[in-house]
């Protein structure tokens, strides 16, 4: 049982920081020089961990590194959209070894799964794998996934993925465990493991592009709802605070929140504040340039009261804009949003914008995959969809190595 624990250990931070050297494994694990050497053999005699060449530098003989083995396990991430369906292959370290994007058919009626499969085989070829290789995928796109039913929904831009068991169809055809994750949750997982929302508990994302989406986590964990449904705040309905008159009526239910900020009601906000723009990101840097306060303003107003009914509820340490329209506003839009949200509820609760560059969406597909993955072949939980615990500070607990008898004391550890 100590053991385990101890591998487990090792582990977790080799993949978090490896490749590393023995004296530094031991230092970060706690454990004395020769545990932490008897681990590292019995760890690469089971072809879990490896030698990465050496650390030169200094006097004396250069230092082993040790790093785990990637081999022991494959996964692949899908952002799919309607234009195209971006893939990535990596093995259980993160590291890439492929990556693909193709346009895949989302039409009624399409052969969604197989031509899904072609595109998954090509990809894992290029990686020098088999489909059968793969541990696992997951797959991030736009709309609600019910983990009860299995099925997609709000998601009419790609009806050719709507009415069948999704997961459960792909998997059986392709032989691979499949998952599909809604793209903005998956954004979520990837700013609470490398961006904005690190060692956060408690934060909620909205994402503002062509569609509206929105993310909610507590304690480290997505809040998906009964039916997959938590956090699509599109549908909510809230009125239109705007200065500016409308060419249409107001509804008296109030309007759909997508209605208003999705990129085609940004760019009809702008155009009543005289600007004229293609996409919302567009408008909204426009106006940045040109000083136009009252158009950011507006949206400001409407991004604000779409999220006071979150923050109301949930209280969250930081509310994150995503999306091109958001990054597209910076620091100068979340401040706005932030004022205007103040006026609304009583937390003080921080706007930022998020921080992960790229293809977000892919790169929270992976994360899940890996974490997965990591937590079935070494039972190790990493910041992701599994969702680790409170602790104190507001970081995932840590597994802490435990001397091999009670006369062993541990490792000095680290002083900053």
């Amino acid at each position: 049982m100590l053991r385990e624990i101890n591998d487990r250990a090792a582990i977790e931070v080799l993949l978090r920081e490896g490749p590393l050297t023995r004296s530094e494994l031991e230092v970060a694990i706690g454990l004395s020089k020769p545990a932490t050497a008897q681990l590292l053999t019995r760890l690469e005699q089971d072809d879990v961990v490896t030698k990465a060449g050496v650390r030169g530098g200094g006097r004396g003989p250069r230092a082993q590194l040790w790093e785990v083995n990637g081999g022991v396990a494959y996964v692949a991430a899908v952002d799919l959209t309607p234009q195209v369906a971006d893939f990535v292959v990596s093995d259980v370290t993160g590291a890439v070894l492929a990556e693909y994007q193709v346009p895949l058919p989302v039409h009624e009626g399409a052969d969604v799964v197989g031509t899904f499969g072609t595109a998954l085989t090509h990809v894992a070829t290029e990686a020098g794998l088999a489909i059968g290789d793969l541990r696992r995928v997951v797959i991030g796109a736009q709309g609600a996934f019910d983990p009860r039913t299995g099925l997609l929904s709000s998601a009419p831009h790609i009806p050719g993925w709507l009415g069948f068991d999704v997961p459960s169809r792909l998997s059986e055809e392709l032989g691979v465990e499949v998952t599909i994750e809604n793209d903005v949750n998956l954004v979520a997982i990837v700013e609470m493991t490398v961006g904005q929302a690190v060692g956060l508990d408690d934060f909620v994302m909205i994402w503002l592009s062509d569609g509206v989406g929105g993310a909610v986590v507590v304690g480290r964990s997505l809040l998906r709802g009964a039916t997959g449904g938590g956090g699509e705040i599109d549908w909510m309905r809230v009125p239109d605070p705007v200065s500016v008159a409308r060419q249409d009526e107001k509804p008296r239910a109030g309007d759909r929140f997508g209605d208003l900020v999705a990129s085609p009601a940004v760019v009809r906000l702008a155009a009543a504040h005289g600007i004229e723009a293609e996409t919302g990101a567009d408008a909204v840097a426009k106006a940045r340039e040109t000083g136009n306060e009252p158009f950011l303003d507006d949206l400001a107003r409407r991004v604000a009261g779409g999220a006071a009914g979150l923050i109301a509820v949930v209280d969250p340490e930081l509310v994150l804009l995503s999306g091109d329209t958001s990054r597209a506003g910076g620091d100068e839009f979340a401040a706005l949003v932030a004022k205007r949200l103040h006026e609304l509820v009583l937390p003080r609760t921080p706007v930022g914008v998020a921080s992960v560059q790229g293809n977000a969406v892919r790169a929270g597909a992976l994360q899940s995959a890996l974490a997965t993955v990591r937590r079935d072949v070494f039972g190790v939980n990493t910041p992701s969809l599994l969702g680790p615990g409170r602790s104190g500070a507001g970081e995932p607990n840590p597994i802490v190595a435990i001397p091999d008898s009670r006369t062993e004391p541990p490792s000095p550890a680290p002083t900053n």
